[in-house]
């Protein structure tokens, strides 16, 4: 079971839903394709099943890194704080996972990309993830609108999968400078950068001003 996921997670990683089938997992740890679908009666609950394995442990690590640094401060709660809490956890499990759990990252980028994939089931695990970081973010910034506030987080999310897709478009770009399998690089500079975007969000619209 395990290499069938293992496999299979690597696949889809690369190739997407619809890019793989039963026999290319099976081909993958050779075993007949029939023994894949004794465990997984079609595709979509395959895909499901590898969604299923990892989400709910990242899942959890980031509202225990959450819930741990709320308490750490008493509640006096700051947006670098809550941002560290909810980024790094994540971003650590993919610096030290290790070549499977990079693959599950450019997967649920790739769901979070498109919804008839399963965005449905990946909602249902994360949820609960965002809701925590969205709770941390308000007591950091009592005096943001709630609108603001979400639309801090899109952008925040926007960020994050472009991150976990690794594109390899910053080497290119940067020539060789930045690398996107550089996560120690990311976490260290993400969430002070996302800080600055929600300030810079409740200022302008404080003053009703755009910044130049």
């Amino acid at each position: 079971m395990q290499q069938i996921l293992d496999a299979a997670e690597t696949l889809f990683s690369q190739h997407g839903l619809h890019g793989v089938s039963l026999g290319q997992v099976a081909k993958a740890i050779g075993v007949h394709t029939s023994l894949v679908h004794y465990y997984f009666n079609d595709k979509k609950a395959l895909f499901d099943a590898v969604v299923e394995r990892r989400a709910p442990v990242t899942a959890n690590r980031r509202i225990e890194a959450m819930d741990a640094y709320e308490a750490s401060v008493g509640g006096k709660v700051t947006l670098e704080g809550a941002l560290h809490a909810f980024l790094d956890t994540d971003l650590d499990s993919y610096r030290t996972g290790g070549e499977a759990w990079r693959n599950y990252a450019a997967l649920a980028a790739q769901v979070a990309n498109t919804p008839q994939w399963g965005s449905e089931l990946l909602n249902r695990l994360m949820d609960p993830v965002v809701i925590r970081l969205i709770a941390l973010l308000k007591k950091a910034m009592p005096e943001m609108s709630d609108e603001d506030i979400f639309w801090g987080y899109h952008f925040v999310s926007g960020s994050l999968i472009t991150t976990l897709a690794r594109t390899g478009r910053i080497d290119v770009l940067s020539g060789g400078l930045c690398h996107s399998e550089d996560f120690a690089s990311i976490k260290r500079r993400m969430a002070t950068f996302m800080a600055g975007g929600f300030r810079a969000i409740y200022e302008q619209e404080r003053t009703g001003t755009t910044p130049i």
